[in-house]
């Protein structure tokens, strides 16, 4: 995925702009900063790229996803249905806010199941987060119109998908709210920081109050603002920012670059039978962050994971053994290995995972073998790489 491959002159120079005014806060200090806002300039770059009408930067997408669940009123008790296949910041965020994840089986879009979503609403329902993982995305018409027939908040957690789109809107901006990560290892980055996307000016003056200590911004005088609530400290920094402002002005730039290499490497596994590709609804675009197929089985899966790695084949992931990703290694999760107690809700809310499996997720991702594309790879390097990946491929099955 990452931009971080492709520093240049661009980040140099907004990072230099900050160093040189000194500011490294984003609210306040307006006399010093000779005329640089960069998190403002970065949200007003992001509502542009996004087609939303509001952006509030965050520390992270983490963040992000906890601001915007806060933001729409999601709290202690509630039930919020997610995906077996993310990252463990999903349930993080969740249970940060005392509700509780209530998670669901993906399809081969690699994302979450509209018919497991539906038999999974109850009465404590609140939210659905529906999680773009690995440059793509779920069928969200039909999600959407789930949320409106229950009457749940539609959240779109797109941190693995910027620059990926469906039915002509950009990923992220389709749900009530969209998550960004700008993480190190993400397609644009800011090093740490992420963002709440929404077209509802209340979740967005909620979330722009509630990341900075409940602080309303209303005129000059910090000190003199007051607090229409509780908020807590998600703020984004001005070096952070100014990274990110950079990089998102090259997001063409690097979408073009990992589709020309994403393409090369896709045809070359299209002429192996026993590899199919992850489903893409009609209407939508992968970000080509990453290439994503399926092998017969989790053995012939495992195999080739093993091989790709063997033979120096880095970047390719078989999520089914990873620690991070998938609910088959989430084990601190199902035991609530926490520093601190757990509430009675969230607890009771979870013992579900004690006794629940997920045949149709094992289904998916057990033979899912998901490679990044980099951006910094020459076209020789992809094309050899390609013709190795195949040749292992066709050896193993």
């Amino acid at each position: 995925m990452p931009g971080f491959e492709l520093f240049g002159d661009l980040e140099r120079k907004e990072v230099n702009d900050v160093l040189d005014n000194g500011v490294l806060m984003r609210y306040g200090f307006d006399g010093m900063r000779k005329g640089h806002w960069k998190a403002k300039e970065l949200e007003s770059e992001l509502a542009s790229t996004f087609q939303s009408k509001y952006v509030q930067l965050v520390s992270s997408g983490t963040a992000a996803v906890s601001v915007a669940l806060a933001s729409a009123g999601v709290g202690a008790g509630d039930e919020v249905i997610m995906p077996t296949f993310t990252f463990v910041a999903s349930f993080e965020a969740i249970m940060m806010l005392g509700a509780i994840p209530v998670l669901v089986d993906i399809d081969d879009t690699l994302t979450l199941d509209p018919n497991a979503v539906e038999k999974a609403v109850t009465p404590k329902t609140k939210a659905v987060m529906v999680v773009q993982m690995c440059g793509s995305m779920a069928n969200m018409d039909a999600l959407r119109s789930i949320c409106i027939k229950h009457n749940l908040i539609f959240v779109e957690d797109a941190c693995q998908a910027i620059g990926g789109s469906y039915k002509g809107r950009p990923l992220g901006s389709i749900a009530d709210l969209g998550c960004f990560s700008f993480d190190f290892v993400k397609t644009i980055t800011c090093g740490e920081g992420g963002a709440v996307v929404t077209n509802n000016k209340e979740y967005y003056i909620n979330a722009d109050h509630y990341s900075d200590h409940g602080h309303d911004h209303v005129g000059n005088d910090r000190g003199a603002e007051t607090h229409p609530f509780l908020g807590y400290n998600f703020r984004i920094s001005e070096l952070n920012a100014a990274v990110g402002l950079a990089q998102v002005r090259r997001l063409p730039e690097f979408i073009s670059i990992q589709k020309k290499k994403y393409t090369i490497i896709r045809e070359a596994l299209s002429q192996i039978p026993e590899v199919t590709f992850r489903s893409v609804p009609e209407g939508g675009e992968e970000s080509y962050a990453f290439l994503n197929f399926f092998l017969p089985d989790l053995v012939s899966a495992r195999k080739v994971s093993k091989a790709l790695k063997d033979d120096g084949i880095d970047g390719c992931f078989h999520y089914y053994d990873n620690n991070w990703h998938y609910v088959r290694k989430w084990d601190h999760l199902t035991n609530l290995k926490s520093l601190y107690p757990i509430s009675k809700e969230v607890k009771e809310g979870l013992l579900y995972l004690q006794t629940k499996s997920f045949e149709q997720s094992d289904h998916f991702i057990g033979r899912n073998i998901s490679c990044l594309i980099k951006l910094s790879w020459s076209e020789e390097e992809v094309t050899n790489r390609a013709n190795k990946m195949a040749q292992i491929i066709k050896t193993i099955n």
